[in-house]
């Protein structure tokens, strides 16, 4: 039995979407490919657990990519830079510490997110009353629609007018990810910017302080980042610090 040409289609699809990555990306033995197209092409059943392999694999690859640029995780982890940048502890937190953090603030931001797709595509395609095809576009209305949220119109139409379009994008789901996914980033990255700006203030004013009370008592030779550090610890103590700033990144996406 041959398999159907639809079939043959999605796998040529998802073959041609592997090359597009490096073999590192993903680890996947060239030999395991070739026995299982082979296995594929000469018996049409099983195919549909076949090609959900195939599709299993090729998301496993871009889950970094869609984490970092499609997700809170950006906004996130830099804002957390800046915390650490702006108290001058150098490496404390340690990074995996901030990564960890910024994985699972991003986790509990966008599960209304998940939890829509996994209710509106993944249970009706395991129903099978969907199509693959289905699954991936109402999948993508959903996190353009949150991407859409966050995203300046300034920027959607920088990347339209040099897509070629200058009429205005009615709603979410007319924008595509070409222009949606750039757009969302420098959106991300000018928040995350405006957020630091605000974390650095009262920690350079301490800075200026400091400088000040040893310049004037003549003790040019010690660092005023020495003298300024406990004060900075104590201040972000105080005020509880990490509570106000995961306070303010989830409410910023609300």
């Amino acid at each position: 039995m041959s398999i159907k040409g639809r079939d043959i289609k999605v796998v040529s699809g998802l073959v041609c979407l592997g090359l597009m990555f490096p073999r590192e990306a993903y680890a996947l033995d060239t030999s395991e490919v070739s026995t299982t197209l082979n296995n594929l092409l000469s018996n049409g059943t099983g195919s549909n657990d076949t090609i959900n392999t195939f599709v299993l694999l090729t998301l496993l690859s871009l889950v970094p990519v869609l984490l970092i640029m499609m997700t809170s995780f950006t906004r996130i982890i830099m804002v957390l830079s800046f915390v650490r940048s702006s108290l001058g502890t150098q490496q404390n937190p340690p990074n995996q510490v901030l990564i960890g953090l910024a994985l699972f603030l991003t986790f509990f931001i966008m599960k209304p997110v998940y939890t829509d797709i996994y209710q509106q595509a993944i249970e009706p395609y395991d129903r099978q009353e969907i199509s693959q095809a289905e699954v991936f576009d109402r999948s993508e209305k959903r996190i353009k629609a949150f991407m859409m949220v966050q995203t300046r119109e300034k920027d959607i139409a920088l990347f339209a007018e040099a897509d070629g379009r200058e009429e205005k994008y009615a709603s979410s789901d007319d924008v595509p990810l070409t222009v949606m996914v750039p757009a969302f980033i420098i959106s991300e990255l000018r928040t995350a910017f405006s957020i630091g700006f605000l974390i650095f203030i009262p920690f350079l004013i301490i800075d200026l302080v400091v400088s000040s009370i040893l310049m004037s008592m003549g003790m040019m030779m010690l660092s005023p980042i020495m003298i300024s550090l406990p004060f900075k610890i104590l201040l972000f103590v105080l005020v509880d610090g990490w509570y106000l700033i995961v306070e303010s990144l989830i409410k910023s996406f609300q």
